[in-house]
């Protein structure tokens, strides 16, 4: 851990002196990421910084005690060593923390998609329920959530919704929840009061900008038709709505939440270029044959992550074996304490797999 540290100062103080430099500075692109280095490394050197000095005092008080004599110095000296022992055990965890990988997508927002998937109107219903608890769950956060497109099911819900949500650290709080959630309850839709399991698929992208995915408009074709649903005036009478088809990969976009057709192909290409995005991901690890991705993080799609037995009143993420019974909070939006022990897990995964775990 220390020579990775050692390696993180170096490196910092080398940007110190790149930014300075009057090519880094002409070139507002190369400026910009080297400060973001620099405040990103600034946290674990003033860490280690601080931990540096304290071994010191420990050497130091460890002197003390060996050659004073007198006993009222040895006894200061002992409690001056007692306190730095402990505060060089919080120093390492907190080292440990600051030197796990982070996820560069973390602080960008997300596009969400929920999909109805097996049970018919039921899981059209449940996908319903699963953005309501999102919306709720974006509201304490403070998060804005804009829905994109959708398409009702029969019964109520969604067939399936498409929406983005914009924040502090987005990706890197949703990203969780992607994968498959199961139902298991009494349909609104079901006479003989049976129970059934039904399920829908929850897939969160991070949003990327057009300099991380460029497109090219050439093999994209655009289609615009008049929109439907809630809108005033200019439902069904205006060309607004857009489709968005990707020829190579066959992805296609719609978007008819703006009254604007411009506005609509903008919303549109963000979420082409975030599919796109995952796909080249996929397609990458693919490639270099990476180990299987933490199934705690942003895990496969089709992956059962979490069941919502409503008879219970029980919620189980299946990641992390982690059980509640308080299942109308949940889908209240409160999905707080799932997150943050999904985070924990993850951290410790990445922690053990670069050897900072003891």
């Amino acid at each position: 851990m220390l020579d990775k540290l050692q390696s993180i100062k170096e490196r910092f103080e080398e940007i110190g002196q790149l930014i300075i430099m009057p090519d880094s500075m002409s070139d507002m692109s190369k400026y910009a990421k080297l400060t973001k280095e620099y405040k990103d490394l600034e946290k674990v050197v003033r860490a280690y910084d601080e931990y540096n000095l304290v071994l010191q005092n420990i050497t130091s008080s460890k002197e003390i005690l060996d050659k004073e004599k007198d006993p009222e110095f040895k006894d200061m000296a002992k409690a001056e060593l007692d306190e730095q022992r402990a505060r060089k055990e919080v120093l390492e965890e907190e080292l440990k923390q600051l030197l796990i990988p982070k996820d560069p997508n973390d602080s960008k927002d997300c596009i969400l998609e929920i999909r109805g998937g097996t049970g018919g109107d039921e899981a059209s219903i449940f996908a319903g329920d699963l953005f309501r608890m999102y919306q709720r769950f974006c509201e304490m956060q403070g998060w804005r959530l804009t829905v994109l497109d959708l398409t009702f099911g029969s019964a109520g819900g969604y067939k399936e919704i498409i929406a983005t949500i914009s924040g502090s650290d987005v990706y890197g709080m949703m990203k969780y929840e992607s994968g498959v959630h199961r139902v298991q309850r009494v349909p609104a839709t079901e006479s003989q009061g049976r129970v059934h399991t039904s399920a829908a698929t929850v897939a969160v992208l991070p949003e990327m900008d057009e300099v991380e995915v460029n497109i090219d408009m050439n093999d994209v074709r655009k289609d615009t038709y008049c929109s439907s649903g809630p809108g005033g005036q200019s439902v069904n009478t205006t060309y607004s709505a857009v489709r968005l088809t990707h020829i190579p990969s066959g992805l296609v976009v719609t978007c008819q939440d703006e009254k604007s057709q411009i506005k609509n192909f903008e919303k549109a290409l963000k979420v082409l270029r975030s599919r796109l995005y995952e796909i080249e991901l996929a397609r990458h690890n693919d490639a270099v044959g990476a180990q299987r991705k933490s199934m705690v993080g942003s895990g496969d799609r089709s992956d059962k992550i979490r069941t919502y037995n409503y008879s219970q009143s029980r919620v189980t993420d299946h990641r992390i074996n982690k059980t509640v019974y308080n299942l109308p909070d949940v889908m209240d939006g409160n999905i707080g304490d799932f997150i943050s022990a999904l985070r924990f897990a993850e951290n410790l995964e990445k922690m053990q797999a670069g050897g900072l775990e003891d």
